[in-house]
C-alpha cells in the first residue's frame, strides 16, 4: 500500500469518527454569538455557538444536520478553535479556506493546519468544498455579528 493510500485512509477514517461521533454537537446557554448556516446543494444546515472572553473562544458548539464531510468539518473545527483568539480563528479560517480551494494538482496541503489536514482531499471535488466549508462560514459570521443565516450557494 504506497504512502498516498496510507494516508487518504487515514484521513477517511478521521472524517467517517467525526461524523459518528461528533465533538462539542450541543446547543450552548449564552453564547456571546452565534450564526446559522445553510448549504442548499447538500441539505446541510448548522448553527454554531461561541463563548468569547477578553477575546478568546473559550467555547464553541453547533447544532445542525448534515452530511459527513459537512458534520465532520464543524466537529473538528470545534475542537481546534478553543482557546484561539478571534484574529487566531479568522487567520485558521483563512488557511482552511485556501487548501480546500485550492488547485488539486497542487503537491501538499499546508504543514500547520493539523487534523484539518483531513480535508485536503475535498479540493478534488468542488461539490463537496461547501460542505466541508459550512461551518466554518457561519463560524466567522458568528464572530463578526452577522444576523443573516449564512449560504453557500
Amino acid at each position: 500500500m504506497s504512502e498516498d493510500t496510507k494516508k487518504r485512509t487515514l484521513y477517511e477514517q478521521v472524517i467517517l469518527d467525526h461524523n459518528k461521533n461528533p465533538r462539542n454537537c450541543r446547543l450552548m446557554p449564552n453564547p456571546s454569538c452565534t450564526s446559522e448556516g445553510f448549504n442548499p446543494l447538500c441539505g446541510d444546515q448548522f448553527t454554531v455557538f461561541l463563548k468569547i472572553e477578553d477575546d478568546k473562544i473559550v467555547d464553541v458548539s453547533f447544532q445542525g444536520c448534515g452530511c459527513a464531510i459537512s458534520k465532520s468539518s464543524a466537529s473538528i473545527m470545534t475542537t481546534v478553535l478553543k482557546g484561539k483568539t478571534k484574529a487566531e480563528a479568522e487567520a485558521l479560517f483563512a488557511r482552511f479556506h485556501d487548501m480546500v480551494t485550492s488547485d488539486p494538482g497542487e503537491t501538499d496541503p499546508p504543514g500547520d493546519l493539523g487534523k484539518l489536514e483531513v480535508f485536503c482531499g475535498v479540493r478534488e471535488y468542488p461539490v463537496r468544498v461547501k460542505c466541508a466549508t459550512l461551518a466554518w462560514h457561519t463560524m466567522l459570521a458568528a464572530l463578526e455579528g452577522k444576523n443573516n443565516p449564512v449560504s453557500t450557494e
